[in-house]
């Protein structure tokens, strides 16, 4: 695997936090939500596509636990270096999760839905944070934030992660967009990022899909 691959591979590099509000959730109730059904946006892939689900059972920290970057690295602008690598969980919180990941296409989705011992706060970054660039010895890449669905009672968030390695067999670049929504004590997840599969251009993301899944997740989840 290359460096690049390496630094965004999934799950565990799938919430980097820099992250806006598309529009504040207001207090509701959500006792009839139920992150097992998060299971049931396997439908909508293609035979093409090979699905697997996860949990429901405890939170795996490997799914939720930002890749970290190696030290040493240049944050432009500076002050934002916490925005970029701060995880959408913070270590140490409790609670349970479920996951369906989906590859077909040259492209993996994975949609994990998480329900948390307490509210998680959302990170939101100041305008100066909305782009931010890192460089290191033979590193380069950004976290940028996107668009993201809007989802009724619901804070959602979108971020682009863009790494780029230099190796001995040449440059390499690896890609990831990440999609966060928050409410009550409930998290939906949604990643997608391309495939490397040997002797084939790499794909392109279909970000539209992505922000889809999100809405749908988060109507099975809130049920």
């Amino acid at each position: 695997m290359s460096n690049a691959g390496k630094y965004l591979a999934l799950p565990v590099a799938a919430v980097v936090g820099l992250s806006t509000a598309c529009n504040a959730a207001p207090a509701e109730d959500f006792s009839k939500a139920d992150i097992a059904r998060v299971a049931e946006v396997k439908s909508g892939f293609a035979p093409s596509y090979t699905v697997n689900t996860v949990g429901p059972a405890a939170i795996d920290p490997r799914f939720l636990t930002a890749q970290k970057l190696p030290p040493g690295l240049t944050f432009d602008p500076q002050d934002c270096a916490k925005s970029a690598t701060e995880n959408t969980v913070p270590e140490g919180v409790k609670g349970n999760m479920a996951a369906t990941t989906a590859e077909g296409d040259g492209v993996r989705y994975i949609v994990i839905a998480v329900e948390t011992s307490e509210a998680v706060p959302v990170n939101t970054p100041s305008d100066q944070c909305r782009k931010v660039t890192f460089t290191g010895a033979g590193m380069r890449g950004l976290v940028e934030v996107v668009e993201a669905p809007a989802v009724d009672g619901v804070t959602t968030v979108g971020t682009h992660r863009v790494l780029q390695t230099v190796t001995e067999e040449g440059p390499r670049t690896g890609e990831l967009y990440n999609y966060v929504a928050t409410f009550g004590n409930f998290i939906v997840i949604v990643t997608a990022n391309p495939l490397v599969v040997a002797d084939k251009p790499v794909a392109r993301i279909d970000t539209q899909r992505a922000r889809d899944l999100v809405t749908q997740a988060v109507g099975l989840v809130m049920g």
